[in-house]
């Protein structure tokens, strides 16, 4: 851990600084208990009850989960993506595969413009890994690689916001993916054109590409949703457009 002794006045504030930089800079990772109270009370050199307000007020803001006789777990890594996380709890799977088109489609148009070599060679990485698990049949090696595809596509448009918020995506992006996996049963969804056009430099075709390549996985959830019988553009059947 890199926490400090607290040592100014506003001691809650400064306790909360702290565990929200741990958080946000990978100390204690989402999904991971952070250390119990008496710990971070030695360590910061504070009392308990500043400690728990600091953790209460935490788990208010949405990046820590307080759970019965079981301890404090990290739940988002800031106040942004708790909040996105709560929304996304309750959006059904089209929606989110909506919003994640339209980040991803933005995201390669900006990435063939502004990629370095060090961004192709991991989306490269990203891409072998991918199609390797999806050939293998190995479905949750596959739904990390995709992520890691598509989160290294947008690192390669350096927007730090669109990155921040593509990573805050990523926890509802990992079972959209999962699911979209199912419904597409044995058809793959190729991303080599996408990982092409950025090396080319061809925002245009960037741009198509991520847009087939989502369009198909939306098509893919059209058949659960009340108003999909009345569509007659889709294909029609699961792995018809395969």
């Amino acid at each position: 851990m890199t926490l400090r002794t607290a040592r100014r006045s506003s001691l809650v504030d400064q306790v909360i600084d702290q565990l929200r930089d741990e958080i946000a800079g990978g100390g204690w990772p989402v999904g991971g208990k952070i250390p119990p109270e008496p710990v971070l009370s030695e360590t910061l050199g504070v009392g308990r009850n500043t400690v728990r307000e600091a953790v209460r007020a935490l788990t208010h803001a949405g990046l820590l989960e307080s759970r019965q006789g079981d301890g404090t777990y990290v739940r988002a890594t800031s106040e942004l993506s708790g909040a996105v996380r709560r929304r996304l709890e309750t959006a059904e799977l089209v929606e989110i595969l909506e919003v994640r088109r339209g980040l991803e489609v933005e995201a390669a148009r900006l990435a063939a413009t502004r990629r370095t070599d060090a961004d192709m060679a991991a989306i490269a990485v990203a891409l072998a890994r991918r199609d390797a698990a999806w050939a293998a049949g190995e479905h949750a090696t596959f739904v990390e690689a995709d992520l890691e595809f598509h989160t290294a596509v947008v690192e390669a448009t350096h927007n730090r916001v669109l990155t921040d918020l593509y990573r805050d995506f990523s926890a509802a992006l990992r079972a959209s993916i999962g699911a979209a996996g199912s419904l597409l049963e044995h058809v793959d969804v190729p991303h080599g054109p996408i990982a092409a056009a950025i090396e080319a430099s061809d925002a245009e075709a960037a741009t198509r590409a991520t847009h087939a390549c989502l369009d198909q996985i939306l098509a893919s959830t059209l058949p659960a949703r009340p108003e999909a019988g009345r569509a007659s553009e889709g294909p029609a059947e699961p792995g018809a457009d395969s």
